[in-house]
């Protein structure tokens, strides 16, 4: 029997290492679905609830493997669901091919039922390839153009299939005649180094440097011994950026943790103090956490031309890899003599450590998000992989939790979305089947679309070797971050029918799917339920009643955070008692930890 176009596609994607498809189906892509079910023994497909979901999951598998993800959706309504995951995936630079079938050729262009311009829906997401078939001989090239720049580029592709091409006779080699193109399978990820002279410019800048800061991010994660070696030879303080959090470990002395407003005050000290920035694989964009203009002289590595010089103006830009870069660079380094800058960078986070300890053990209405964060870092088993939500889960995400190596973790570093933190979890477990995952999420992403994925999760659980996966939900009621950014950036008080969020038994849910939960109301509890998930022969959801009113503080409040902050006051917060008492308990807390040094 001939085989389909579908078939041929499903064969090559398999040519090029893909064993992993993550979808929904549907009419328009029922061709590919077909060849799935051919192909299954060779590639497997998961079936997600959504197919955002799918899209989360595909860059979820981008991120923790360094492959490819792929997804596929059916026409017009699947495939924009598909959108929010791929921009995730787009603005994470993870290299992610989207599938999507569409209406049959002869209907195109008649407003046909669930027709959609799909090339004018994807042209932005996947800007660097999408391509729609309408011929069989186009497969080959489609497929391997789409991975090939997806991997190249660490971005969005996307592959449109009417319904009729997909049932086509597959043609694997086109004539060869005018207007024919040949392509093969392969990438190979070049090695970039920066010219001798851009390091060696780098190097004298560093070297004359006395206060030297370095700031990390997601494209530190495959560097952590050269940062190391970087930060040591020339006495610096390295901060890092929500994506870079697993680049370094966070038991190293003078690594001063997260920067931003869900950051550190080492961090933002760090900054503000430094007369020589170093910058590595790191986007981050909020220059108010930078050093000022002309404070500092700059040097950053970045693997993409585009990144350089965009948040601080750099005397020497070097694009290359951060590992290959940093082990070129490092035999120019001087070793500093004067340990005086990182010394005082080592006092500062040991101070700040015993902050966030004191503020984790401040009392709540029932329990303060900060503990269970607090208390989970020193029983985190070694390899863990760790997702989170964007919310104020990232907030004590950022600050609370100490990574160890080995680790990997992430969230929506750049488009910040909610609901990525189960998927991710999902597709991390999925490709990591012996490692322990853990996913700290909000109940409002746990609603949206996460109790959703609680299903995926009981779905396809049995089939893993370990079957430890913890999803931790944030249960206050309120969509929290959104709450204190009304308060303090708007000067708003909590408008209650926008943040309130309806009530949710999250572990009797848990349950009834199959898998355990935990309901956990009381802080003297949150060591016994960690111990039990960690120890759990089965997928657990922790439902944690938290405070609302606990303040993510940042690092440095600024006078017009401040006025915010009294305006939501005199215009009379509903939650007005639990705000003020909660803030004073905080701003106390800060104060308690250096009187007990």
């Amino acid at each position: 029997m001939a085989i389909t176009t579908s078939d041929y596609l499903v064969q090559r994607l398999m040519d090029w290492g893909v064993r992993r498809v993550y979808g929904y189906p549907g009419d328009g892509i029922n061709g590919v679905m077909g060849a799935l079910n051919r192909a299954q023994e060779k590639i497997r497909f998961y079936q997600a609830r959504h197919e955002e979901e799918a899209a989360f999951m595909a860059c979820g598998h981008a991120k923790f493997t360094g492959e490819v993800g792929v997804c596929i959706a059916t026409s017009g309504p699947g495939a924009i669901h598909l959108l929010n995951g791929l921009y995730d995936a787009k603005m994470d630079h993870q290299p992610v091919v989207a599938i999507v079938g569409q209406q049959a050729t002869t209907s195109l262009g008649a407003d046909y039922q669930q027709e959609v311009d799909l090339i004018s829906l994807f042209k932005d997401v996947a800007h660097h390839f999408v391509q729609m078939a309408t011929n069989p001989a186009q497969i080959r090239h489609l497929v391997d153009r789409a991975v090939r720049i997806a991997l190249a580029e660490r971005t969005v592709t996307c592959i449109i299939l009417p319904n009729d091409v997909q049932e086509l006779e597959a043609v694997e080699s086109p004539p060869r005649k005018h207007g024919a193109t040949f392509t093969g399978i392969g990438f190979s990820r070049p090695e970039v180094v920066p010219k001798k002279d851009d390091l060696r410019k780098a190097a004298d800048i560093l070297n004359a440097g006395r206060k030297i800061a370095i700031l990390v991010g997601a494209g530190a994660l495959h560097a952590t011994e050269e940062v190391v070696e970087t930060a040591e030879k020339v006495g610096a303080g390295v901060a890092k950026a929500l994506l870079g959090k697993a680049a370094l470990p966070d038991d190293l002395p003078y690594v001063t943790g997260s920067i931003g407003l869900l950051g550190t005050k080492p961090s933002y000290e760090l900054m503000m103090n430094c007369d020589t920035l170093l910058m590595i694989g790191s986007g981050f964009p909020y220059s108010e956490f930078l050093p000022r203009e002309g404070q500092a002289r700059g040097v950053q590595i970045d693997i993409d031309p585009r990144m350089l010089s965009l948040r601080y103006p750099m005397e020497v830009n070097l694009q290359g890899d951060t590992a290959l870069t940093l082990r070129a660079l490092l035999p120019l380094l001087e070793k500093k003599t004067d340990r005086s800058w990182q010394d005082g960078v080592e006092a500062n986070v040991r101070e700040w450590w015993q902050v966030m300890e004191a503020r984790a053990k401040v009392s709540a209405t029932p329990i303060n998000p900060q503990r269970l964060f607090w208390e989970l870092s020193s029983r985190l088993p070694d390899h863990a992989i760790i997702t989170c939500d964007s919310g104020s889960a990232a907030n004590w995400y950022a600050r609370d939790l100490k990574i160890r190596r080995g680790m990997m973790a992430s969230l929506s570093g750049t488009l910040s979305t909610m609901c990525p933190g189960i998927p991710y979890a999902l597709a991390a477990k999925i490709n990591n089947p012996e490692r322990v995952v853990i996913s700290l999420v909000g109940d409002g992403a746990v609603q949206m679309l996460g109790l959703n994925g609680l299903i995926t999760i009981a779905k396809y659980w049995r089939e893993w070797c370990d079957p430890r996966l913890v999803i931790m939900v944030l249960n206050n009621e309120d969509l929290n971050q959104v709450t204190w950014e009304q308060r303090v950036m708007n000067g708003d008080p909590k408008f209650m029918g926008s943040q309130d969020i309806p009530a949710f038994p999250y572990a009797r849910y848990a349950q009834m799917l199959g898998l355990e939960g935990i309901e956990l109301r009381h802080p003297n509890e949150i060591g016994a339920a960690w111990d039990a998930a960690l120890k759990a022969g089965k997928p657990v959801v922790i439902d944690a009643h938290c405070d609302p009113e606990v303040p993510p503080l940042p690092p440095h409040i600024t006078f017009e955070q401040a006025k915010g902050y009294m305006f939501s006051i005199f215009k009379g917060d509903p939650n007005l008692g639990g705000m003020v008492k909660q803030s004073a308990k905080q701003m106390m807390a800060n104060m308690l930890s250096r009187s007990e040094k």
